[in-house]
């Protein structure tokens, strides 16, 4: 294994440990439950927004493989603090990143450490527990609309 595959690896088991927002709160601005049914992993992840549209926190509960909990992770330490109008671009180069199988490099400037995950793009019985925090997410902001 290169040593950055190995860094790669160390950085989602890190967040699969311990993850960065995880524990739900009352009254969220808008909330998600998703739930892969392949392999059981689930998710739900809530959006806190501020007056100015501005996300004071992303908090999220579930359970599952390395993967799906560490995506969840680095979503929220991601978003934490973005515009929500920032959260669809990022979402979107993510399931661009996670369809590539690849082949493409992932959009750093958009996707921060979350960029990580592109390894799992390779193996199609990944992608699903990759994406299930981002579409998540994407369903919560949705319902912020």
């Amino acid at each position: 294994m290169s040593d950055l595959a190995g860094l790669y690896q160390e950085l989602i088991l890190d967040h699969a440990k311990r993850p960065h927002g995880y524990g739900l709160v009352e009254h969220p601005s808008a909330e998600s439950h998703q739930l892969n049914p392949t392999c059981g992993d689930e998710i739900t992840l809530q959006l806190n927004v501020a007056d100015d549209g501005t996300l004071t926190s992303v908090t999220w509960e579930g359970h599952g493989c390395a993967i799906s909990q560490s995506s969840a992770s680095l979503l929220a330490q991601l978003f934490d603090g973005l515009p929500v109008s920032e959260l669809q671009p990022r979402i979107d180069s993510f399931r661009t990143m996670m369809r590539s199988r690849g082949t493409i490099e992932p959009d750093e400037d958009l996707l921060g450490d979350a960029a990580v995950l592109s390894g799992a793009s390779k193996f199609v019985a990944r992608v699903k527990c990759a994406m299930l925090g981002w579409v998540a997410a994407e369903d919560a902001l949705a319902k912020l609309k």
